[in-house]
């Protein structure tokens, strides 16, 4: 069969020349190899073999001097922060940033929404996969397995263990949660334990049982059937705004409210993740997306895309593709 020639990039439906390396897909229905270009830095994961986790890079965060000591005196004070702004300013990125600057291992995250309990971020446990298991091995006349391999502790109850030093605990968008989860999670934040009843209910001879964890491949020694910390974590929990918390839970956090940033943090923003070189070339997409923030709700993710994009060869029209970045998130963009 005979190949038939690639269509000329300067011919396919306007695109030209300069155009040929950024569209890898052409829309022609033929066949190519390509070479799939490397993710923007916020959108790489940890490799394919499972080793290891993503790539081992500082997050960048730009904050200001008031916002640092809003969270140096939650450190200080072993108190939750009540994180608050428009999706986009960074509040889930601060939990990344503190494990990093702190070198607090990798960031405990529980997501909440609507059917989260409490209960399964502290552990969960497997008593179907045990009775399964223990027939199994019944039949075969082997070992018992133990409980502790049914039983892997949550995000929450994986923060709880004691360790010399405290772990990054992210409670993401609280306010999606039921009405009475801050009011639960408070008695466990005050009292800095909790219990799992299927381990107390255990022989003395059964008084330490090594359990799972939330860190893959890890474990914890649970005595007498009783997580308690000996380092509260440190704790980042954010809200959207959808409903106000109870005035007991908002008195025992630290508020932080993240403001939309202007032009000078913007383009900091975009040098940090970017380089200088991306940003000598963002003068009109910051311009573009300050214009158009002001008139409806944007993420500053949207700008780095926009930057990254344009950097990567992307031609972004006010009208065209930089309209479709650069949607609001409130009303039809």
């Amino acid at each position: 069969m005979t190949q038939q020639p690639e269509v000329d990039a300067s011919t396919a439906d306007g695109a030209t020349a300069e155009d040929a390396d950024w569209q890898i897909f052409r829309g022609d229905g033929r066949r190519r190899s390509v070479t799939i270009p490397e993710a923007p830095p916020w959108r790489r994961f940890a490799e394919a073999d499972g080793a290891g986790g993503p790539p081992d890079t500082p997050p960048h965060y730009v904050i200001g001097r008031a916002e640092t000591d809003v969270i140096n005196a939650a450190i200080h004070l072993r108190r939750p922060l009540l994180v608050t702004g428009h999706p986009g300013t960074g509040k889930s990125s601060l939990a990344a940033a503190l494990a990093h600057e702190l070198d607090l291992g990798p960031v405990l995250h529980w997501p909440v929404n609507s059917r989260s309990t409490l209960q399964e971020a502290l552990y969960r446990y497997d008593a179907v996969g045990r009775l399964q298991e223990s027939n199994l091995h019944r039949s075969a006349d082997g070992p018992q397995p133990g409980i502790g391999s049914f039983l892997r502790l949550g995000p929450v109850g994986t923060a709880l263990v004691p360790t010399a030093r405290p772990r990054v605990l992210l409670v993401d968008e609280l306010d999606k949660g039921d009405v009475d989860l801050p009011n639960d999670l408070l008695t466990v934040f005050e009292e800095g334990a909790f219990e799992i009843p299927e381990l107390s209910r255990l022989p003395e001879e059964q008084a330490h049982i090594d359990v799972l964890t939330a860190d893959p491949h890890q474990r914890a020694r649970v005595t007498r059937g009783m997580v308690r910390c000996t380092q509260f974590p440190l704790v980042v929990i954010t809200s959207n705004g959808e409903r106000d918390f109870p005035p007991a839970f908002r008195r025992r956090c630290l508020p932080l409210h993240l403001a939309d940033p202007d032009e000078t943090r913007l383009r900091q923003i975009v040098e940090g993740h970017l380089g200088p070189e991306a940003l000598a070339e963002a003068g009109d997409l910051v311009q573009a997306f300050l214009a158009r923030r002001a008139l409806g709700e944007l993420a500053t993710d949207q700008l780095l895309n926009a930057v990254f994009l344009r950097h990567g060869g992307a031609r972004l029209d006010a009208d065209g593709l930089l309209k479709t970045v650069l949607h609001r998130l409130n009303v039809d963009g």
